[in-house]
């Protein structure tokens, strides 16, 4: 046995320490570099994010947080795949019934009630059948389910019921969701939006982005890509992103005539751009102030998206 004492065993210390240390740098070094993407990652994963043909046997479903979500960014390819003969769904997760701004202009609601954040939600629901009509979905693919805004990252965490602070609501409240009653839980939610994706069969999924700084809008991606992964259809995923970083999308106002620009929270992923037509981006604006609670409170947001292109990356 190695008898080490005073300062012999300190500069062994200090030797071992430094192999060790060096080990730890080679290693880092090591998978920054396996980290980096070479041009045929890039290749690969750039292939893998472009867009099906769109075509009437297409069967799109877009996954939605909040009513608006869909027309923000899949307003274009729901007019597209519409027009081509295919069939169009939207499933709103929750109704937008956490909007505080909206309770306060809309509502006229200084305190929270209850009663008023469930009738903001009803009204977005609303609003919601009719801009996506003018985007060419049936009354049969709007599909509202009717979970607590604000608090799908919470009910997702873990089995325990979730009461939302806005409604008060345990359950689903509204009697126009797919299932009034259930419970607010996450298995509740994986259930039913399971059971969408059986009813609706899509060939092409439109979810938000985990990358999105909106813990509902990641939290609603992050099932979703659960959900699809279990029937071995990711590749039928495609993702796009709203709260996209800081002050953007720039300019906070209509711009006829550019294209979304990337989101500073997509910065490396590939990208895919689908180009609207004129008449198209013409509808999806339309369709944007069909959602008039939205347009009073955040209308300069909404209309920066009303642009030549929308975005899309493949499932990660």
């Amino acid at each position: 046995m190695l008898h080490l004492r005073g300062r012999n065993f300190a500069r062994f210390s200090a030797a071992v320490l430094a192999v060790g240390l060096g080990a730890v740098a080679h290693a880092v070094a090591h998978a920054a570099i396996a980290a980096i993407p070479t041009p045929a990652d890039v290749a690969r994963a750039t292939a893998a994010a472009q867009l099906p043909l769109l075509d009437a046997s297409t069967s799109l479903l877009v996954v939605a947080p909040h009513p608006d979500d869909e027309t923000l960014c899949c307003a274009g390819i729901m007019q597209r795949v519409a027009h081509a003969g295919g069939r169009v769904s939207v499933v709103w997760i929750t109704s937008g019934d956490a909007s505080e701004l909206d309770l306060l202009l809309i509502e006229r609601s200084f305190l929270m009630q209850p009663a008023k954040a469930r009738d903001l939600a009803v009204r977005r629901m609303h609003e919601a059948r009719a801009a996506t009509t003018l985007l060419g979905v049936t009354i049969e693919g709007q599909l509202f389910l009717g979970y607590p805004d604000r608090g799908l990252r919470a009910l997702l965490a873990g089995p325990a019921p979730y009461t939302s602070p806005f409604t008060a609501a345990a359950a689903v409240p509204y009697p126009d969701a797919v299932t009034p009653g259930h419970a607010y839980t996450g298995a509740s939610l994986e259930q039913d939006l399971a059971a969408v994706l059986d009813r609706v069969r899509p060939t092409l999924v439109l979810a938000p982005s985990p990358r999105d700084s909106h813990p509902d809008h990641a939290a609603a991606g992050r099932l979703t890509l659960r959900l699809m992964q279990q029937r071995s259809a990711l590749p039928a995923v495609r993702c796009w992103i709203v709260h996209g970083g800081e002050g953007w999308p720039s300019p906070r106002e209509l711009s006829p005539g550019l294209p979304l620009e990337r989101a500073p929270l997509l910065q490396g992923v590939p990208l895919v751009d689908f180009e609207l037509t004129p008449a198209e981006e013409d509808r999806k604006l339309a369709a944007l102030r069909a959602y008039r609670t939205q347009m009073q409170t955040i209308g300069p947001f909404l209309l920066a998206f009303v642009r030549t292109t929308e975005s899309f990356s493949a499932a990660p």
